[in-house]
């Protein structure tokens, strides 16, 4: 627990309670004892009940040392009825293995039951899985993290027109920008892109600002990078992706595109407002997040990446090293002004692919992947090689994610607030998560 004494008399009379009885285990089932009256999380209309909030604040930690998988099974269950969320599957990741994989709820209307095999979104996720694969390259010496892509095109990148299932390169003709742009500034989201160019107002490709000069997050980057693969090197990076990454650690049911086999296992989902929609079945290859897979190939896929299967040394450190200041208050809107700098958090960076973080159990890292029917959060802590995977088919699991991470790894210092912006939190617990004040329902 992280400073009970800021919260009201009832939080402090849980805590003194929970002292005297078996630590978080005691906590944990305070949790799921108040988890029927707690808030809805994203009801906006619906404020929190200020003791059932305390008392899964006060529950935030689950020690898998000290208790057994069945406690964190009975919190997904919470969580679920707490957001009125129909569909959530996790994984725990000890020491570099998988310990523990469950999926509950939902797969779709129907009320099919939402298995570990059961195929889902992997949304951005896609981004880290893509960036391991890239760092393979770097490891053989196909790719240089700090080259322009200038020099791996075979002609300037404006010429390429509007390639089908890419953006419109020819809107950066006249601005020699581009130039510039090097697979470590996309990986890093440096590009100066919006995050795609269809949501600019007038669907233009353009530069916000100098690539390189600072952090704005950018689905584009990404694509950009994955064109250069293509065009520069001649690498099918479906295939790459499948062969170097879902092939190798045993991801049997995952795959950049559609497959008509996902289809008797695949979760659709549920929005906000709890409308059902059906999956897509993505046809073209996106770095920034065409990955369909399921939980139990994400725990492999996680368990190896913080092990550091199948990379050197030095090219797994390089995915999780700080390798640009982080300077916004939120990650979303991409393209907001920077933070004065006393008001940025310092030890907040980018990664390759990833988002990195220093907390109480030292460094971390973290990456989201989201949509209006998928909530999906991965973090890891890198000492010792602890992670959870969370995937979920309903939006409004999101409120439930930071809290579910952090009863199973503990304090973490990972940068909810970043993350998620004003989402109102499932336990209201903004506080002992990450030090910023709850937001206003």
């Amino acid at each position: 627990m992280r400073r009970l004494d800021r919260f009201d008399p009832t939080l402090r009379l849980l805590a003194r309670v929970a002292g005297l009885g078996s630590g978080r285990g005691v906590l944990l089932r305070l949790l799921l004892v108040v988890s029927g009256v707690a808030a809805a999380g994203v009801q906006p209309t619906a404020p929190a009940d200020a003791r059932g909030d305390a008392a899964q604040i006060a529950a935030s930690q689950i020690d898998t040392a000290q208790v057994d998988t069945s406690q964190i099974d009975a919190a997904v269950a919470a969580a679920l009825r707490g957001t009125g969320a129909r569909g959530l599957a996790l994984a725990v990741i000890e020491a570099g293995r998988v310990v523990h994989v469950r999926a509950a709820g939902a797969r779709n209307a129907a009320g099919e039951p939402l298995r570990t095999d059961t195929v889902m979104y992997g949304a951005s996720l896609t981004k880290a899985a893509f960036a391991w694969m890239v760092m393979q390259l770097v490891d053989e010496g196909r790719l240089t993290l700090d080259r322009p892509i200038a020099g791996l095109l075979p002609q300037p990148l404006p010429d390429y027109g509007s390639p089908a299932g890419f953006a419109p390169w020819r809107d950066l003709a006249g601005d020699d920008r581009w130039r510039a742009l090097t697979p470590r500034i996309l990986l890093t989201h440096a590009v100066g892109f919006a995050n795609f160019a269809f949501v600019e107002p007038d669907g233009t490709l353009r530069f916000h600002f100098a690539p390189g000069s600072r952090y704005a997050y950018s689905g584009e980057g990404l694509i950009l990078l994955q064109f250069v693969l293509q065009e520069g090197l001649g690498l099918d990076v479906g295939a790459e992706m499948q062969r170097r990454v879902f092939d190798r650690f045993g991801m049997r049911r995952t795959g950049m595109t559609w497959r008509d086999d996902f289809a008797a296992n695949l979760a659709d989902g549920w929005t906000l407002e709890g409308a059902p929609v059906a999956h897509d079945a993505r046809s073209r290859v996106r770095a920034a997040g065409s990955m369909d897979t399921t939980i139990a190939d994400m725990a492999r896929f996680a368990a190896a990446y913080v092990r550091g299967d199948g990379l050197s040394p030095t090219a797994r450190a390089e995915l999780a090293r700080p390798q640009r200041p982080i300077t916004t208050a939120t990650q979303f809107p991409t393209l907001q002004p920077e933070l004065p700098p006393a008001q940025r958090r310092a030890d907040l960076a980018a990664g390759l692919g990833v988002i990195v973080f220093d907390g109480p159990q030292g460094p971390g890292f973290m990456k989201g992947g989201h949509d209006d029917i998928t909530a999906n959060i991965w973090v890891c802590l890198e000492r010792p090689q602890r992670c959870v995977v969370i995937m979920a088919n309903d939006a409004r699991a999101e409120a439930a994610l930071p809290g579910l991470v952090e009863a199973i790894l503990g304090p973490t210092g990972a940068p909810w607030r970043w993350e998620y912006g004003a989402l109102r939190f499932w336990p209201a617990a903004a506080q002992a998560l990450d030090g910023a004040p709850p937001a206003t329902p």
